[in-house]
């Protein structure tokens, strides 16, 4: 399969789980009668952004896989034959939690599962207190991996993840079709209005650079809508004054170019069509795989490098 059509649902957050899954069956159907075979959610989608306070409390919202969402979600990716993209809070074991991408094949079957490697601690996102990172390992969740689908291999990551070119590069090397980023980043509500700007504008930049460095298609599925911090936790010194989701979720081709783009402030579903074999197209004309400098590149798995150079020279007297 080359041409596929693909979704990616923008959304408000819901009033409470069940609701939210309600409006993704709905839309995940409207999206498989158009024809969709892939169709990505945005990251955490079950539940309002928790992440804005650290509150133990919240704790109680993540689940095992499989649990619940997972056969939720398995269910309809069998019933309408198409690949799903969703994003959970997973509870691995006790006091062991991830922020988790699921992928589900066309016939059901879970077809792989990615946990968060980069994530972030900033005012309103203080993901750090309640996720721990993937595991660098590869063990079928972790590790910079693509997932084996019926409709090609996914690369997938979230979120923080998409300002990271390594991340990208390393799936593209592994073999991905097509780059895939579950996303919720917003505004802070204090922002100015050229501040929202630049900080959208880098946003969409990055990832088109990604698509074009790798020449691969890229989904980027975020939420929208203002969500005010509703957690009760005692930490008022982190307290946040409210995300505007900035959404903006778009899907672009192997050259960086927009196929569909969605608004900042209102739920859409994007559809469209992307080719991957144009991929092999676009890397015969930019080899940028062919022309890595590997043998050059040693230092990059560095915190910092640092080029100051000292020496001791002594004088010999002659």
């Amino acid at each position: 399969m080359s041409v596929i059509k693909i979704s990616a649902i923008q959304h408000k957050c819901q009033t409470n789980t069940q609701t939210s899954l309600n409006y993704l069956g709905d839309k995940i159907a409207d999206s498989a009668k158009q024809g969709a075979k892939l169709i990505v959610l945005q990251e955490l989608h079950n539940t309002a952004y928790f992440c804005q306070q650290e509150n133990a409390k919240a704790f109680d919202l993540a689940e095992t896989i499989p649990g619940p969402s997972t056969d939720f979600f398995a269910k309809l990716a069998k019933e309408h034959q198409c690949v799903i993209v969703a994003s959970l809070f997973e509870k691995r074991a006790t006091g062991l939690y991830h922020n988790t991408a699921v992928v589900f094949d066309c016939d059901g079957s879970l077809a792989g599962c990615y946990r968060k490697m980069h994530i972030p601690d900033d005012p309103g996102f203080y993901e750090k207190y309640y996720f721990t990172p993937g595991d660098a390992t590869d063990d079928g969740f972790n590790g910079f991996k693509p997932i084996q689908t019926q409709i090609g291999k996914i690369g997938l990551l979230v979120c923080w993840d998409q300002w990271f070119p390594e991340a990208a590069r390393l799936v593209a090397l592994a073999g991905a079709d097509i780059l895939v980023y579950p996303t919720a980043i917003g505004w802070d509500p204090e922002d100015t209005p050229d501040e929202q700007k630049r900080q959208l504008d880098a946003w969409i930049t990055i990832q088109r650079a990604h698509a074009i460095a790798n020449n691969l298609p890229l989904v980027a599925c975020n939420r929208t809508g203002f969500e005010a911090d509703i957690t009760s936790g005692k930490n008022t010194d982190k307290k946040s004054t409210g995300i505007q989701f900035w959404g903006n979720s778009f899907i672009c081709g192997q050259q960086g170019e927009i196929l569909a783009s969605a608004a900042a402030d209102i739920g859409e579903m994007l559809i469209t069509e992307v080719d991957l074999a144009n991929t092999e197209r676009v890397r015969r004309i930019w080899p940028y795989l062919r022309d890595r400098r590997i043998d050059a590149y040693h230092n990059i798995n560095k915190r910092f490098i640092d080029t100051t150079v000292f020496t001791n020279t002594t004088t010999k007297k002659r």
